[in-house]
């Protein structure tokens, strides 16, 4: 049988996202019936009775006072303020009380069940991107976006990497100070075009967006989603380190911006040096539907005003994340709002607008059901009570290590960690109570161990499936393998200058 069979088609290219996450769901299902099942007893706060309450692995739940002495008693070391005042939501794992469990094997029928699971678990960011989707749709119709491009792209001429520099710069700002990451999402329908006009390409569109704000909140300084709920949950301070983390901030940022220089100019020199030069004029065609970047309409008043209130839906995200305690329904909410305002000024035909909404949001719906399927993956590692096992052994392999390959050696393992729990605070509560107390054993710092935690869990969330990687390239018709290409040397950067700082500061501690 000859390799151009049909049959062998499956192989000529890389595989899709879907075909990606179906393979990891496949290997996480394997890993239920090989790793050992266990689980650390877990704490919550019941805010009606107001109390602590103590979950077992094995056994009934207890309710206990909520008191400082109480998580003294259980070894926890968290202000109980933490618990009371909702800053820590989710369980969190006590140290010493891991105990194996009779496994618990998943099979081939969990494989789609905790697909659709995870689906139904994102159900408020599936939303947000499906009304993003219907907002760009709106406003694609009205002939606004072509019009705005036209106009951007002569006055940028001559200093378009200006822009990209500006842009990695709010990225890393917007994801050191509050985790914008999920949210960037919303960011490509209006900056893709602009990179577009530009003349580069997905890659510089994905590295100023995503790998900006990954840097940003990889040097994490007062994000709440993570430096602060790991600092609460390993017992310190959030400005313990700080100093620490605004230098990586610094030259993280730097280093990306120079990164994407080296890379735009090559590719302004050479438009086939591009690593998605073979999709180029499909990406081109989907974010540039319906005009050039030589010929639109005039921009108009109305125009102007219509895109003056898509660009005025971002910031007011911003400011809602970070102020106004917003989450996926609010800022669904505030977009689907200006869309409809966007409707009645437009002048356009009732149906054409509904029309191009629904067409918008469904051009989006590959995006969210990725997003739904990389959960499925992480239910299968909870409910086959491995990610708890994996935890246990990982805080035995570095205890008692020297103090400098201690710090180093957490990253690692955070970096592990990373691809079995892909959320930022999730990790945070489940490893923060048993990762910090060995801090105290080899005479570090806490404030090591949440910088650990920070560099190493992003490192692997550059790359992990199970994170926002294949929602990003799938959202951008992009190949998962051009992405690692191009985002390798970043990870090599992280773990290695991460490496470094982290010695550094166990030696001046």
């Amino acid at each position: 049988m000859s390799a151009t069979h049909p049959r062998w088609r499956l192989f000529k290219t890389f595989p899709s996202a879907f075909t990606i996450l179906f393979l990891i769901m496949l290997v996480a299902i394997g890993l239920t019936w090989i790793v050992p099942a266990g689980a650390f007893a877990k704490l919550s706060y019941d805010k009606t009775a107001q109390t602590l309450v103590v979950t077992p692995p094995t056994g009934a739940s207890h309710k206990v006072p909520a008191t400082q002495a109480e998580l003294d008693r259980l070894g926890v070391s968290i202000d109980v303020k933490q618990f009371v005042d909702g800053t820590i939501r989710k369980p969190i794992a006590i140290p010493g009380t891991y105990e194996r469990l009779p496994q618990s094997p998943k099979g081939l029928s969990d494989v789609t069940e905790s697909m659709v699971k995870g689906t139904i678990e994102g159900v408020d960011i599936i939303v947000f991107i499906l009304v993003l989707g219907g907002l760009i749709g709106v406003v694609n119709s009205t002939g606004a976006f072509n019009s705005g491009l036209v106009a951007l792209s002569k006055k940028a001429q001559g200093n378009e990497f200006m822009f990209v520099a500006l842009v990695c710069t709010v990225m890393a700002l917007g994801g050191t100070t509050c985790g914008l990451e999920e949210e960037a999402v919303a960011f490509y329908p209006i900056l893709v075009p602009i990179f577009l006009a530009l003349g580069y390409d997905s890659i510089v569109c994905v590295g100023a967006i995503f790998l900006a704000a990954s840097m940003g909140t990889t040097f994490s300084t007062i994000n709440p989603f993570s430096v602060v709920i790991a600092s609460n949950a390993a017992g310190i301070v959030f400005t313990e380190g700080i100093l620490w983390r605004v230098f990586g901030l610094v030259v993280g940022t730097a280093t990306v911006i120079g990164y994407l220089y080296w890379y735009c100019k090559r590719v302004k020199a050479d438009p086939s040096f591009s690593y998605t030069y073979e999709d180029s004029a499909a990406f081109r065609a989907r974010f540039l539907e319906g005009g050039s970047l030589t010929e639109a309409e005039p921009l108009t008043l109305r125009r102007k005003l219509i895109l003056a209130l898509f660009v005025a839906a971002f910031p007011l995200m911003v400011w809602g994340v970070m102020a106004g305690g917003w989450w996926f329904p609010q800022m669904a909410a505030s977009f689907l709002a200006i869309a409809i305002i966007i409707m009645f000024i437009s002048g356009e035909a009732e149906k054409d607008l509904v029309d191009a909404f629904t067409k918008g949001a469904s051009e989006l719906v590959g995006v969210s059901l990725i997003i739904g399927l990389a959960r499925g993956v992480n239910i299968v590692l909870d409910q086959g009570m491995i990610s708890d096992t994996l935890l246990h052994y990982a805080s035995g392999l570095v205890a008692g290590m020297h103090g400098s390959v201690f710090a180093v050696a957490q990253m690692l393992v955070f970096t592990l960690l990373g691809f079995v729990v892909p959320s930022s605070s999730g990790l945070a509560v489940l490893s923060m109570p048993i990762m910090a107390p060995l801090a105290d054993t080899v005479g570090v710092p806490r404030y090591i161990v949440v910088s650990a935690y920070n560099w190493g869990q992003y490192a692997m969330l550059y790359l992990a499936p199970t994170g926002l990687v294949l929602a990003t390239t799938q959202m951008l018709g992009m190949r998962f393998n051009h992405w690692v290409r191009f985002v390798l040397p970043m990870v090599g950067f992280v773990l290695g200058f991460g490496a470094l700082l982290l010695v550094a500061q166990v030696m001046l501690a």
